[in-house]
């Protein structure tokens, strides 16, 4: 994660002595191998799909959004440390070991996160999966339904635009909900491997099939280093992955930030200051939304 820290200026956080201590940031995802760098902050651990109580990832992509988010960088001696080192961190697993996953599994997780938030300290919900749209089915709309009401109950939710682009109308489910903060990747044009693909110009772009206006923002997701879920096939303790699956984490954090300063901030709030903080890359609207985000801008009173 060392370069996203000098494109959009985590070290001016860090000076101001930012790290989202405190908030709390449910990764709905594929769970959470116990790494180094989340330890004493891994506070929850629920999984959809099989039961099991201690946390676990046999996958690897919900370890490395974590990383993304809030890992402390203490494998690396700080080199890779996410956005929010300080925050909490609460894995809810639900998505199997090949990254896919049910309908059915996100809604119990978002309503085991919506009946357990103020027990955990959860502000923020990262949403890195998604489905390709279909129209109007009755699936799709229950998910949207789902991000929508814990929307409703005071949970920032960021949700990937996916990888589906570089095609209008290529925005996953549920990022196509205009209530939820939508992240798209700002340096897509750059070509990178993507679950085992070779693919460029591929983060979602809008509009969504309602016309709205999608993503809201961008953030870096090209060959971003974080933590991995260490096991017999691979040992290292980081690797590189790539899409709107890391640029998403990358905003949750940056929220965790905001809310650590303005812990009395609504989720209409923190979309607002979004928007009035981006960087234009003087990309279509429909690509880049309000723009990239800025550590600074966002953070300033």
């Amino acid at each position: 994660m060392n370069h996203v820290h000098k494109m959009i200026g985590t070290e001016w956080a860090r000076k101001q002595g930012l790290t989202g201590k405190g908030v709390g940031i449910a990764v709905l995802d594929t769970g959470v191998y116990p790494h180094q760098d989340f330890a004493h902050r891994l506070y929850g651990f629920q999984d959809m799909l099989n039961g099991r109580r201690f946390p676990y990832d046999d996958n690897s992509h919900g370890t490395h959004v974590m990383g993304v988010l809030g890992g402390s960088g203490e494998a690396s001696g700080g080199l890779y440390e996410g956005m929010a080192p300080g925050c909490s961190l609460i894995g809810i697993k639900v998505l199997d070991y090949k990254g896919n996953g049910s309908v059915a599994n996100l809604l119990r997780g978002l309503k085991w996160l919506r009946e357990y938030k103020e027990e955990y300290g959860i502000r923020i919900v990262n949403i890195s999966v998604g489905s390709i749209p279909k129209r109007e089915t009755g699936e799709e709309s229950a998910l949207i339904r789902g991000v929508e009401e814990a929307w409703a109950d005071g949970l920032v939710v960021v949700v990937a635009a996916g990888n589906e682009g570089p095609s209008a109308m290529s925005v996953t489910t549920p990022g196509i909900s205009r209530k939820v903060i939508t992240v798209g990747s700002s340096d897509d044009h750059h070509a990178v491997e993507v679950c085992g693909a070779p693919m460029v110009d591929y983060s979602g772009r809008g509009p969504t099939s309602r016309c709205i206006c999608k993503p809201d923002v961008v953030a870096p997701g090209a060959s971003i280093v974080s933590c991995n879920a260490v096991g017999r096939k691979n040992n290292k303790p980081y690797g590189v992955k790539s899409g709107t699956s890391m640029a998403t984490p990358v905003v949750s954090g940056a929220i965790a930030l905001l809310l650590e300063k303005h812990p009395e901030m609504t989720p209409q709030d923190v979309k607002l200051k979004l928007m009035k903080s981006t960087i234009d890359l003087g990309l279509p609207r429909n690509q880049q939304g309000w723009g990239m985000i800025h550590i600074a801008r966002l953070l300033d009173e």
